[in-house]
């Protein structure tokens, strides 16, 4: 099956397979097809790219478990607040009838007003002090909305960053003579530049230098930039440019390169088909 007749099905193997979700027998299928269809291996190695991107946002924070058991100790207190001015909206029970008369009574209620005193000094301090526990617990949970609110807002700023990252319209994987990649490069028609990402552990000497070529048909190589050491750079280029160019390559030179008139004076080290993308 040609893959590459299919850009969306192909856009969605190319996801799984780099987040993992492709298994078994589907997995070895898609990574065949990626030795033998350069579109295939491009996709995978671009879905790669954007997968390991995603190591840089930052690890999310489990809250503390005491903080889950401030919460359970802050609703316990609240429904035993509730349960105690419930108790005191309940009218009073009606004293029994005393058989040694008034004096009795009297004496029943000195007892029921010093028992209701010692209950109302009790319920003072435990209010007193459910409520300074309330208050503690409202800070905290205060902050930790506050924390949580900052994550999310830093959530959103990262995936505004993913949204405004540059669109691909052009897409190559270059090839060493063993064929297996040594640079993956795109191309973001709005910023008009190349982004090139080295994939294989070659590193030129240091009297040397990688430049990258254009090679439209029946025409001489062009060249498009000197490719500086680090393993993400970008060259300016032309969408106009690059409509005519069916393959690129990368050859080494000299320090600095050579001319583009000139052409390639060294050995042609990387090759592969530049393929555009739908976008």
């Amino acid at each position: 099956m040609n893959l590459s007749r299919h850009p969306e099905l192909l856009d969605r193997l190319a996801a799984a397979y780099a987040l993992g979700t492709l298994r078994g027998r589907a997995r070895r299928r898609f990574e065949a097809m990626a030795r033998e269809q350069a579109p295939v291996r491009a996709a995978a190695l671009l879905w790669e790219s954007r997968v390991a991107s995603f190591n840089e946002l930052p690890q999310p924070q489990t809250p503390a478990p005491a903080v889950w058991t401030r919460i359970d100790n802050l609703l316990a207190a609240e429904r035993e607040q509730a349960a105690m001015q419930a108790a005191r909206t309940t009218p009073a029970a009606t004293p029994p009838p005393n058989p040694r008369g008034w004096l009795g009574s009297l004496a029943w209620w000195r007892g029921a007003g010093v028992a209701g005193a010692v209950a109302t000094v009790a319920a003072l301090a435990v209010s007193l002090g459910l409520q300074n526990e309330l208050g503690q617990e409202r800070t905290r949970a205060n902050g930790l909305q506050a924390e949580l609110q900052t994550q999310t807002t830093q959530v959103a700023q990262l995936q505004a960053e993913l949204q405004a990252r540059p669109r691909i319209e052009y897409v190559a994987v270059l090839n060493d003579q063993q064929a297996s990649a040594a640079l993956l490069v795109t191309f973001d028609p709005e910023g008009q530049r190349l982004n090139l990402q080295r994939v294989g552990g070659f590193q030129e000497a240091a009297d040397r230098s990688l430049q990258l070529w254009a090679l439209p048909p029946g025409a001489a190589p062009r060249s498009l930039g000197v490719l500086s050491r680090e393993r993400l750079l970008q060259l300016a280029a032309d969408a106009a440019a690059l409509r005519e160019t069916p393959a690129l390559a990368v050859s080494l030179e000299p320090l600095g390169g050579v001319p583009s008139e000139t052409g390639p004076t060294g050995p042609v080290l990387f090759q592969g088909a530049l393929i555009r993308k739908q976008i």
